[in-house]
Formats: C-alpha cells, sequence, structure tokens
C-alpha cells in the first residue's frame, strides 16, 4: 500500500522530496519541451454518485495541477444519456467542491463538443479511418476474434468514403433504429489488442440528452470521446486508473488521427481499494431501490457523499489517499486506516462532550433536592484552545448502563455496591443501593456524594480509580444516536455464491441517548467527541429544530497500525 509514496526526508542542509512515478513524468515532460505547462483534469460520468476511489483521482488530478502552477478541468464524460442523470451531475460537483479541488471556471461537459466530434468522425471517414457497419453487437464481437486467435474483416468495412459520409448523416438524422447501424474506426482487426480492432465509434441511440435535449440521436462512445475532450481542452496529463493501459493506444490513435497539434499524454496509476466495502453503482442502486439504505449518502456506504454525511473531514481523506500513495500496482488498503485519518484528524478539533448513550438513572440521595449547580468542563484535554464549557449538576443524573455492576469481576473500577467512583468534572460518588424492574433490570443507582471532592478543589485525601461520565437528568437533552457497522459480513465476504450482497443485519443500531445541553444549538454537519463512545457528527438530512440525530463516525478504539517509514 504504501509503494512509491511521497516522503519528505530532512537533511543537514536541505529537505529532499520523493517523486512518485507520475510526477517524475511530468518533470521529464516539461523538461524535454513536451509541453510547457500542466493542465490536468477529473472526467467523471455522471451516472451514480462518487466514491472513496474517486477521491484519489479528484485530489491527484487536482494536486498536480496545483503543484506545478498549471490549470485543472471539472468535466463530466456524459455521452451515455441511458444512465446519466442530473442528480448525478449535481451530487459530483458538491463532492469535488468539498474535498477542495477548485475547478474555478473551467467546468465542461462531453456534451459540449459534440459537435466536434462529429466532425471528427467524418474526417475520418474521408482519411479512410472509419465506416459504416450493419452488423449487429453480437456479430461484431463474433468478428473481433479472441485474445489468441485474430479478428475477421467487416464484410461492410470495403464501403466508400462517399457511402459512408452518406450514412452516417442518415445515422445522424434519425433514419436508423437503435443498433441498426454503428460507426468503426478502421485500424487493425489482427491487433494483439483488442481494443483495437477496428472498436465502435458511435452508435444509434434514440435517447433525449440531460445536457443536449433530443438534438442527438447518435452518440460517440467513451474512447473516441475521451481523446478528443482532452485534446479541446489543452490536457497536457490524462491520468487515470489502470485498467485504461490497454486504451492508451487507441487513445493515442484519435489524436493522432484527427492531427491535433498538441496531443496530451495519458498516464495510468493504481486504483484505490478498500477491503469489504461496496463500491459497485449497479450494487448500490439496488440497495437504494430495496430501502435497505436511505440513498446514495446512506453513512453505511463509501461514496463520498456517504463519508461526508457520516462525518468524515475532507482532510481525512486526504490523509488516506497521500498515505496509500501513488503507484503502477494494484493493493487494497482496510477501512481501519481510514478510520485512522479520521481520529487523527478530529482529536484536536472536536470538543468533548458527554453523552449517555444506554441510560439508568443514577440518584444521589445527599444531594440537595431541585439545586442545579454548573461546573466547569474543558473542551479538548489536549487543545486548550477550545477553551471550556459549563455543564449542569443536580440530584438525578443519567449513567451509562455498563457503568454498573451488580457482581464486578476483578478489575472493575467502575459503580457496584460500596465502590466509590469519580464523576467526570464533578464529585466522587460512592454506590449504596439500586432498583430493578420486574424483569430484573437495573433502573437506578443510588449513590452519595462527598461535597469535599469537587473537581479543581485539589482534594487529595483519598483516590479512586474509575471515572464515570454523566448528563444531569433535568436538563439533558434527548437525542438519537446511529451507530454503524460494516454494511457486510466480513467474515463471510462482500458477496454471496450467487453474486448477491451479504448484508450483515447489525449494520445500523439506533438509539435513544440523552446529551449535554451546550448541544442545543448543535447544527449539520458539527462533530463532537462523546466521552468513551466515539467520535460523532450532527445528520444533515434527519436532523430537526426538535429532534437532534448523531451519526457515529468512528469509535475511539482501533486495531490500526501505521506502517513504518521505508
Amino acid at each position: 500500500m504504501m509503494s512509491e509514496e511521497k516522503t519528505t526526508l530532512q537533511t543537514e542542509n536541505r529537505e529532499v522530496v520523493s517523486r512518485n512515478f507520475i510526477e517524475m513524468e511530468i518533470d521529464k515532460d516539461l523538461k524535454e519541451g513536451v509541453y510547457d505547462t500542466v493542465h490536468t483534469r477529473f472526467p467523471p460520468e455522471p451516472n451514480g454518485y462518487l466514491h472513496i476511489g474517486h477521491a484519489k483521482s479528484i485530489l491527484l488530478n487536482y494536486g498536480l495541477a496545483k503543484e506545478y502552477g498549471g490549470k485543472f478541468n471539472m468535466r463530466f464524460d456524459d455521452t451515455n444519456p441511458t444512465k446519466e442523470d442530473t442528480e448525478f451531475v449535481e451530487s459530483i460537483k458538491a463532492d469535488v467542491a468539498w474535498l477542495g479541488a477548485d475547478w474555478e471556471d473551467r467546468l465542461y461537459f462531453a456534451s459540449d463538443y459534440f459537435d466536434q466530434m462529429y466532425e471528427g468522425a467524418v474526417k475520418l471517414i474521408k482519411k479512410g479511418k472509419a465506416y459504416v457497419s450493419d452488423l449487429s453487437a453480437e456479430e461484431i464481437r463474433e468478428y473481433r476474434g479472441t485474445l489468441t486467435e485474430p479478428g475477421k474483416e467487416d464484410p461492410y468495412s470495403s464501403r466508400s468514403v462517399e457511402e459512408n459520409l452518406a450514412l452516417f448523416e442518415d445515422m445522424k438524422n434519425g433514419k436508423y433504429a437503435d443498433g441498426e447501424k454503428v460507426l468503426r474506426a478502421r485500424i487493425n482487426m489482427a491487433s494483439p489488442n483488442m481494443n483495437m480492432r477496428d472498436p465502435v465509434i458511435y452508435r444509434v441511440a434514440h435517447m433525449s440528452h440531460h445536457n443536449t435535449g433530443d438534438k442527438w440521436c447518435i452518440y460517440p462512445m467513451y474512447d473516441f470521446a475521451h481523446p478528443i475532450e482532452d485534446a479541446i481542452e489543452g490536457i497536457t496529463h490524462s491520468i487515470c486508473t489502470l485498467e485504461f493501459e490497454d486504451h492508451r493506444p487507441l487513445y493515442d490513435w484519435v489524436v493522432r488521427e484527427l492531427e491535433y497539434p498538441h496531443p496530451p499524454r495519458q498516464i495510468e496509476f493504481a486504483k484505490l481499494y478498500l477491503k469489504n466495502v461496496i463500491t459497485g453503482k449497479r450494487y448500490i442502486k439496488k440497495l437504494v431501490q430495496d430501502g435497505i439504505v436511505d440513498g446514495w449518502d446512506d453513512p453505511r456506504l463509501v461514496s463520498i457523499a456517504a463519508l461526508r454525511r457520516r462525518g468524515f473531514t475532507p482532510e481525512s481523506i486526504k490523509m488516506f489517499v497521500d498515505m496509500c500513495g501513488v503507484s503502477k500496482a494494484n493493493s487494497t488498503a482496510d477501512y481501519a486506516a481510514l478510520e485512522y485519518c479520521i481520529r487523527e484528524d478530529l482529536k484536536l478539533k472536536s470538543p468533548r462532550v458527554m453523552a449517555v448513550l444506554d441510560p439508568i438513572k443514577l440518584v444521589i440521595d445527599n444531594y440537595p433536592e431541585g439545586e442545579i449547580e454548573w461546573l466547569d468542563a474543558p473542551n479538548n484535554l489536549e487543545n486548550e484552545e477550545l477553551g471550556s464549557r459549563k455543564v449542569p449538576f443536580g440530584k438525578v443524573l443519567y449513567i451509562d448502563r455498563e457503568d454498573f455492576m451488580e457482581e464486578p469481576p476483578k478489575k472493575y473500577f467502575h459503580l457496584f455496591p460500596g465502590n466509590e467512583v469519580r464523576l467526570m468534572n464533578a464529585y466522587f460518588v460512592k454506590c449504596v443501593d439500586y432498583v430493578k424492574d420486574a424483569d430484573g433490570n437495573v433502573t437506578e443507582v443510588h449513590c452519595t456524594y462527598d461535597p469535599e471532592t469537587k473537581s479543581g478543589s485539589g482534594f487529595t485525601a483519598r483516590k479512586v480509580k474509575g471515572t464515570i461520565h454523566w448528563v444531569c437528568a433535568d436538563t439533558a437533552l434527548e437525542a438519537e444516536v446511529r451507530l454503524y457497522e460494516n454494511i457486510v459480513d466480513e467474515e463471510k465476504g462482500v458477496y454471496n455464491e450467487d453474486g448477491s450482497l451479504n448484508l450483515n443485519p447489525n449494520s445500523l443500531t439506533v438509539r435513544t441517548c440523552y446529551v449535554e445541553p451546550s448541544l442545543k444549538d448543535a447544527k449539520a454537519y458539527d462533530r463532537f467527541q462523546f466521552v468513551r463512545q466515539g467520535y460523532f457528527c450532527v445528520d444533515y438530512k434527519d436532523t430537526t429544530a426538535e429532534k437532534l440525530v448523531f451519526n457515529r463516525i468512528v469509535s475511539l478504539k482501533s486495531s490500526f497500525k501505521l506502517p513504518k517509514a521505508n
């Protein structure tokens, strides 16, 4: 996972920065005068929401443009109207902006260039480099051959330039049904690279387009459109993932045959994979349609929108991407590494507050009835700049059920009959009794407090081993918390034998809890550390003025160990 990661080494006189392989290629191009600037782009297809893997491409392309003082384009490869939607366009724009990739005024659509693409196809026909074929999709596959056998010449490849021009114009004018004719590039049916065996570059599709409406009934194929888009926009380095490596000869063929003066260069890098997560758009779409998740931004998913809703920060995503590095070798990262990054980012940023997720009452028998005392509590012990707050304290509190046991095991230092603990930022209390309901569940714990032990008073006469958190019952806010596990069963794997998803029935636990009144004005996306429970974020979708909803971003405990630097 750490191969070819950019690292920084401090020497006696200077800082030496190692370069990943893409930077070294760009350095070479600039030195040799192939390009005099760096211009990159992020070109998603608007057929779904972006996921964590796309974040790597966004940050890499934007980061390279920024590093070299160049330009960065945001462009939608919207050449397939059967799957595209304006909802996806808007979600992608929001994701890219949230990650901090600023495209300024350089927002483009492949569909902006449909006229130039059509003209490019006409140019290829006139050069004898493209022809109209009547073969069906199945027949084209059969004629293409196999990895070990060359393809066969298309029987329609001998059509004259004039006939091809007329037929292609008829395709454009809507004279043929979907699939009745296609335009193919004339390259080499015996090429060892299947992508070069006369690929289809235009097909008939009587579909309305989200951007161009009903202007077109023929649409360019991605492998033909993409290099044209890059060339028109002046992209210098087309940075894409490894699955496009075999497509590079076709990319180069298109820009060469269309005679662009400054052709872009394609460079491939390894995708970012996470273990035991769902990224396939088809699967996520089914989860949404079946109501298993409440949308593409359900916090159990790893779409960028879902990570944002759950409470991850752009900084944590960038830290994770940097940790994984840039390489040519595919690898898979643990979700625990992503969790490590958000903990590292939030530990000094987030106020630490008290919240009780599984409440039982704690009654302080000797505390004055009806009195509310306001105690000082630091917001973050590791970051004094976050200041402090006042926390109300009274006779009746809520504590977490796990902080009391009737018959505790050894080394249990919380409340049990006869034991004394500190209430965080408050007093020592000693358990004197407890109450059960008809089912044998503890509903109340009774204690006495020592007023001499107030936090900050300097009391040292005796020590206690346990400290527990609490909230005052009279002033606490009722809230909803959502605790997440992986949406798939990690032990059994993501997919069943039949290809269906192996879902985890415990992926979401919803609880009613009590939180400090200091959270009354918390806004969407505000993040807090709930003492001993983890980091939580205010849910933007379901929180209302009457009801706070918190998503647990991550627990406090981690098994992840940061890899040692080489």
